[in-house]
């Protein structure tokens, strides 16, 4: 088996969306400091690391964190490579079709892009999927779209067209994934979200496994 830890952590190191609220960490109780255990707190939004986005990051009175649903986050996932794309909407039909080599469409699909936080230093821009893209994937059957980047949307995206079209049909969102060492390919996923209620993300620990023959 070989195994791709795809996780970006929520650390100091990773830079939060700008204007966002970075990942900061301390102690409640601390056995320095003559305590009988160490009890640790942090302050972060749920944006900073790898995370599942919620209908409610997008949308007032969308489903909050704890209604996503877990079977899109666990099955086989294709892993397809963007690093050469303009930035912007420019992940068309057609470019997907190409991408894929005319295959089926998968339940999920990973696309990496290479612009990442990986590196601690957050992206000016990266390509996205187009509004007609993304309907055109969950009318294939998508289930869960994610990307290394950190959104689904452009950077200066305000109505979030990519993100509404995802949850309008029922699929889910992983963003800032860390696939740079990953070969294109399906993979068996792994990335159950954390349990938080009423938030509008949730932080995931994403792992891809394969099997060797």
């Amino acid at each position: 088996m070989t195994r791709y830890d795809i996780s970006v952590a929520y650390g100091a190191e990773t830079p939060p969306w700008p204007g966002d609220t970075p990942y900061t960490c301390g102690w409640t109780w601390d056995m320095a400091s003559g305590a009988s255990v160490n009890v640790g707190r942090v302050s972060t939004s749920w944006h900073v690391g790898t995370h599942a986005d919620a209908p409610l990051h997008v949308m007032a009175g969308g489903l909050p964190s704890e209604a996503l649903p877990l079977d899109a986050f666990c099955g086989p996932a294709t892993v397809i490579d963007a690093r050469d794309a303009s930035v912007g909407p420019v992940l068309t039909t057609e470019w997907l079709s190409m991408a894929l080599e005319g295959k089926a469409l998968p339940t999920r699909l990973l696309v990496r892009t290479g612009r990442t936080v990986v590196g601690g230093h957050f992206p000016a821009a990266w390509p996205t999927l187009t509004a007609d893209a993304a309907h055109w994937l969950v009318r294939g059957g998508l289930t869960l779209f994610g990307v290394d980047a950190p959104s689904v949307d452009t950077r200066t995206a305000t109505e979030l067209s990519v993100h509404h079209a995802l949850f309008n049909c029922g699929a889910c969102v992983l963003e800032n994934l860390s696939l740079g060492d990953v070969p294109d390919g399906v993979y068996l996923l792994t990335a159950y979200p954390v349990l938080v209620t009423g938030a509008d993300a949730a932080p995931v620990r994403a792992v891809l496994e394969t099997r060797d023959t």
